[in-house]
């Protein structure tokens, strides 16, 4: 069974592009376009890692984290921080990895391999 990857993005394009890269390379994507549904998402599907936008309306990224690591079911899961937000690496405590939007493909993969171990 291939890992499920949860993609949080505001941006339609972005989940897009990262979606079919996941899938490309054998994951399987779930994805949500804001903190609140991105939790609603997280707790259905059981993702086994997350790559997480911070800035995004209704729910922020950074809220979305606080409330996924305060949940006893949820709260071991990995995220990786992709966003092009300054300051996006104090934004949450113990990321697995943190990128800038454009994205390195090739670096994004090697992280969520390394993060999924």
């Amino acid at each position: 069974m291939s890992p499920k990857i949860l993609v949080v993005d505001d941006e339609s394009d972005i989940r897009k592009y990262m979606t079919t890269l996941l899938e490309a390379n054998d994951y399987e994507v779930v994805s949500a376009s804001d903190g609140d549904e991105a939790l609603e998402v997280a707790r259905r599907e059981k993702p086994d890692l997350v790559c997480l936008d911070l800035s995004m309306p209704n729910q922020t990224g950074t809220g979305f984290y606080k409330k996924l690591t305060r949940d006893k079911d949820l709260g071991g899961i990995p995220v990786i921080i992709v966003s092009g937000l300054a300051g996006r690496e104090l934004a949450v405590s113990k990321p697995a990895a943190v990128f800038d939007k454009p994205i390195d493909p090739d670096a994004l993969l090697v992280a969520i391999e390394e993060a999924l171990g």
